[in-house]
Order: structure tokens, then sequence, then C-alpha cells
């Protein structure tokens, strides 16, 4: 069964090759010492850095395109797993690490959202380790990202589904990224893959067809330059009780916003590991 199950993920991953190359060097597999020591730094915690063996930050961030000295912006980073790895890059190479975060100019935002902003820029105050980090409000009414044409690349992982759940974000997103990268510029995109099987109405298991992502791109200027299996999982058989959250990170045992159940029986979800992911590279045509 596993056997079908990465045949099928393979013959339906659509990996394109001879994808062209844009001027500042995706799709290059020379060696990049100083994001192989990023990766490697002792400055990342040692929950994020459990995690690479699922996430192959060198291999996906090359694949996307990343080199020296690029501004890069990277969308809702979280609790900052690529953070800790692409600000110091960052730092180390001459480039610009911008995070978006909470738009703080938008009347409705919350308090809770607010402090999650707070958090994540006091984590990451450290200049010494992290540089000069920026921050771009991002938000259902939040205003550009930058100005426009320039960012190199734009990285959003594991948010589409998000943007699905707000009308008009994914398409106001999509919109957003297309603005402040430059022409030639990449739109990094990994997310949860619902294929084969159909994406489920509402989205609510948090897996995504490619063909939605696609769309959306597309429908704001992008092009498809090229996939990736980097991030692919042929033992996410995507039929789990709590959706994607049923697996790691997450690991939920009872519906969101009902306590964990301990007698949940995780076995058979922990040997899964994290989700099957779609990575994705887009290009702003020139």
């Amino acid at each position: 069964m596993i056997t079908r199950r990465l045949a099928i993920a393979l013959s339906t991953g659509l990996l394109l090759a001879g994808s062209a190359t844009l001027a500042f060097g995706h799709g290059n597999h020379d060696d990049d010492a100083a994001l192989k020591a990023a990766v490697a730094s002792a400055d990342r915690t040692a929950a994020n850095v459990a995690r690479d063996a699922a996430r192959h930050p060198y291999e996906s961030l090359k694949f996307w395109g990343l080199k020296p000295g690029l501004t890069v912006i990277e969308v809702s980073p979280g609790g900052g797993y690529w953070t800790e790895i692409l600000a110091p890059y960052a730092k180390a190479t001459g480039g610009v690490y911008v995070a978006t975060a909470a738009d703080l100019n938008n009347p409705k935002i919350s308090d809770a959202a607010r402090k999650g902003r707070a958090d994540f820029e006091a984590k990451f105050s450290d200049a010494g380790k992290y540089g000069a980090i920026q921050y771009a409000g991002f938000g259902p009414v939040s205003g550009p990202l930058g100005a426009p044409g320039s960012a190199d690349i734009v990285i959003t992982a594991r948010n589409i589904h998000n943007f699905m759940y707000q009308d008009g974000m994914l398409s106001k997103s999509m919109a957003d990224f297309f603005a402040v990268l430059k022409p030639g510029g990449v739109l990094a995109v990994e997310e949860h893959r619902a294929d084969p099987r159909p994406e489920v109405p509402g989205v609510t298991d948090g897996y995504v067809s490619v063909a939605t992502v696609v769309a959306a791109a597309e429908k704001a200027g992008f092009k498809l330059d090229a996939q990736s299996e980097i991030n692919a999982n042929p033992l996410d058989t995507k039929d789990h009780p709590f959706g994607v959250w049923t697996l790691a990170p997450v690991k939920r045992t009872a519906p969101a916003g009902q306590p964990a159940n301990p007698a949940f029986d995780r076995t058979k979800y922990d040997a899964i590991g994290e989700s099957d992911r779609m990575t994705l590279r887009f290009v702003k045509p020139k």
C-alpha cells in the first residue's frame, strides 16, 4: 500500500523538469556554506531542529532559490521555525529578512494578535544573532508588504489553508505577494497537499489541492515554475479524525476547542510523522 501511495504521489506531483532559471539563480544546486551554518546553528531551538527531518530546510530553501544578499519576506512566520534560519542567514550574507506580523493599523485587531506580534518581536530582538529584522503588517485590510518590486522571494509556508478561511483573503494575499516582488522574483509555497484525493469542501481538514494553489497564484499573475517532492510523505493517508492537526507538530487528540483526550491512541499518527506537502515555486514574469 505504501508503494502504491508513493506511485500516486509521484504521478500526481507534476514535477516539472527543465524549468526556467531566474536571473538571481534559483535552481542553483551549488553548496551554500552560510545557509548550512544557519541550519546547523546552536542558536536554533531544539524543538525546531527536531522537525528538520520532516521539513528539509536546506533543500527547500535551495529549491526556492535562496542565495546571499536577497530580500526575503516570510509570511506569517508563526513560532519562527524559518526565522531562526532566514534572519541569521540574511545578517551573514548582506540580505534583508522581513517578517509579516499582525496589522497594527487594523482597528479590529485583537489583543491576542497584538500580544503575539509583541512576543515574536521580543523573541527575535537580539540583533547580534538575527540582524535588523523588518516587519510588515499583514491581514485582511493591510496595505502593501513593502515598496513595489522590492523583494526577491516571498515565502508562505503552511498558510494557504488559513487564507481560505477568510473571504477574499487568498486573492488579497496573492495580489500583495505579486506587488512586492521584483520581476523575476519567486513566490515560494509549502502547503499540506490534498492530492490525490479531492479537496474537502471548506478545507476543514487543512489539506489543499495543488490546483487550488496554482489557480490562485495564476489569477494574481504568477507562473508556476517548478514543483518538488522534497516535502512529500507517502505515509500520510489524509483521513485523520482531527484533520492535518492530528499529526505532528500539533498532535490534536480531540476536536478543536475541546480538552485533550488522554485515551486517544496516537500510535499510527505518530508513525506517519508530519503531513504530505506540496513544495511549489512560482515566478513573477519579467
